[in-house]
């Protein structure tokens, strides 16, 4: 069955038509396509009697063939990788209870085999899985990968500043320098990663320089206000939210901070055992989230329509003027990397990774539960292009589905459920809206609220604020208005709900920020930026205002 995308036709999930008569193909849509009908018995094949033990012996014999193929350099570095790793899980194991000797002697001889068998094997997987993404041979890519585990050896940093902070340091820099050599190898081999992280960089770079610049220059607007770090480089991203998600990471939950969904501070608690210091766990957070977010948005609208389509969607979601959330101590870069993973899952009927993304996104915000509606969509969808046999594989085609569905929704259920353990009010984080003026009510009452409150206001500011509210509603309205017929109904749905639902609290309060997780309005940018005229009016219009709002976050002034 064809499904008309705009003017992409797709034939099935692994193959579609260019737009120029051309038919293209994608590989990692592959495993997406083998859940249709039609190409069931090629998937599944037939069943072999396979000796088990012969397997496990060809294997290691290749991965030792590999190992030696990559040469003695990268064998010793990645060996002493394992070593370090393996005397660190003893250090960590012994600090935290006194043992006799005879056991800390046993316990260290196993933490050491343990790293280097663990360090070595997960170089040989993680090569694999780079060749097969990547397309170079397995030792390429063996001896490129060891230099990102050689750089472990920065660990024993940790015993030059044996204090709390010291030894968090040179964890967060030993596993820093680790990711971001895997990264630029990824970006050497791969198009994907080095569009995404050039976009990544060359947006993000110039809004740090300058809120840096305006913390320094303007300093902070009058009245005493949250010091997120004593150190004024890293404060100047723990504004305004950032008060309650760095305290719910050091304290736990109190007064209206239910408000704020636990996912996020509870990403930054377990980076903050790492870094000693719950700031800096929540840039990496944010900014790991954000790259993560750019490379699934990049992906999932390449699949859609086109290469082109997906860079200007990625770049003109970096230079959205609310982007600065993304790099500071909020929420929403999370929220986007969790929503649009889950919707790369669905198109890929991949539908139980779908509902582990959808859990995650519905612990991170409210509007995370909202999935499920796109996830149920795109099953019928499946149902149908799969046609009468679709269900007889039902564990596939029904159990898996069903369970991705309940997921979603279990994210919220388990916030709820231990916001009544610990204040006996499941609801909590929807009572305490009230604090910022906030309750259920029809979306045109949100409308009707910010014309009052410009029409009653007696500062300018305040004036800005809500015409800023009511022009990034529009937008976003606007946009889906003007745009449904070029997304696939799931992509509408999902849409048309993440607007309703903040517009049925009677506030457009934080409506500018909201628009920025709003991944289908990007898309339809992206489409809409082929035309020299919108590519130039969007860039025009948003670096501006990106700028102006980064100015006025970093001195203290509402922003979203």
């Amino acid at each position: 069955m064809l499904v008309l995308l705009g003017n992409v036709s797709f034939r099935s999930l692994d193959t579609f038509d260019g737009g120029d008569g051309s038919e293209r193909t994608f590989a990692s849509y592959r495993r997406g396509a083998a859940i249709h009908a039609g190409d069931r018995r090629r998937a599944r094949g037939t069943r072999r009697t396979v000796d088990h033990a012969v397997a496990r012996g060809l294997a290691r014999s290749r991965s030792a063939s590999l190992v030696a193929a990559a040469g003695y350099p990268a064998a010793v570095s990645v060996g002493a990788a394992g070593v370090t790793v393996g005397f660190f899980l003893w250090y960590a194991l012994a600090l935290r209870s006194p043992h006799r000797a005879l056991v800390l002697d046993v316990s260290w001889l196993a933490c050491l085999v343990i790293g280097i068998v663990g360090v070595y094997a997960g170089w040989i997987a993680y090569s694999r899985y780079f060749a097969r993404r990547a397309r170079v041979d397995e030792v390429t890519a063996l001896q490129y990968d060891a230099l990102s585990w050689g750089l472990l050896v920065i660990l024993w940093g940790t015993l030059l500043a044996p204090t709390e902070h010291g030894t968090g340091r040179a964890t967060a820099v030993a596993i820093g320098a680790f990711v971001l050599v895997k990264l630029v190898v990824a970006a050497r081999f791969n198009r994907t990663v080095r569009d995404v992280a050039l976009t990544f960089l060359m947006t993000r770079l110039p809004l740090i320089a300058i809120a840096e610049l305006a913390s320094m220059v303007i300093g902070q607007r009058p009245g005493v206000h949250y010091a997120a770090s004593t150190n004024p480089l890293l404060a100047v991203w723990g504004r305004w939210d950032a008060e309650h998600y760095i305290g719910i990471a050091d304290f736990g939950y109190s007064g209206t901070e239910p408000a704020f969904f636990p996912f996020y501070p509870l990403l930054i608690r377990i980076v903050g055992t790492a870094t000693g210091s719950h700031l800096i766990a929540g840039l990496i957070v944010s900014n790991a989230a954000s790259f993560l977010g750019l490379l699934y948005l990049y992906k999932l609208i390449e699949h859609e329509y086109n290469r082109h389509v997906a860079q200007r969607a990625t770049f003109y979601v970096s230079i959205f003027p609310t982007a600065i959330f993304f790099s500071a101590v909020y929420a929403e870069a999370l929220f986007l990397f969790l929503t649009v993973a889950s919707f790369y899952y669905m198109r890929e009927r991949r539908w139980l990774l779908a509902g582990v993304f959808g859990f995650f996104a519905a612990a991170t915000r409210v509007e995370g539960v909202l999935l499920a509606a796109p996830l149920f969509i795109e099953w019928v969808v499946a149902a149908r292009e799969g046609g009468r046999e679709f269900f007889r594989y039902w564990v596939d085609d029904l159990v898996k589905p069903l369970a991705g569905i309940t997921l979603v929704p279990l994210g919220l259920a388990a916030y709820m459920g231990y916001l009544w353990v610990i204040t006996g009010d499941p609801l909590r984080f929807s009572h305490v809206q009230s604090h910022w003026g906030r309750e259920l009510a029809p979306p045109w009452t949100s409308i009707a609220t910010t014309f009052q409150k410009m029409l009653d206001a007696h500062t300018q500011p305040t004036v800005a604020n809500e015409v800023l509210e009511l022009a990034f509603t529009a937008l976003m309205i606007g946009v889906l208005v003007a745009g449904f017929r070029r997304l696939r109904l799931s992509y509408v749905v999902y849409m048309a709900l993440s607007i309703l639902v903040p517009m049925s609290t009677s506030s457009l309060m934080s409506m500018p920020r909201f628009a920025l997780v709003l991944f289908p309005m990007f898309a339809l940018f992206g489409l809409w930026g082929a035309r020299p005229t919108f590519n130039n009016a969007y860039v025009a219009f948003s670096l501006p205002l990106l700028g102006l709002f980064t100015v006025l976050f970093a001195a203290w002034y509402w922003v979203a």
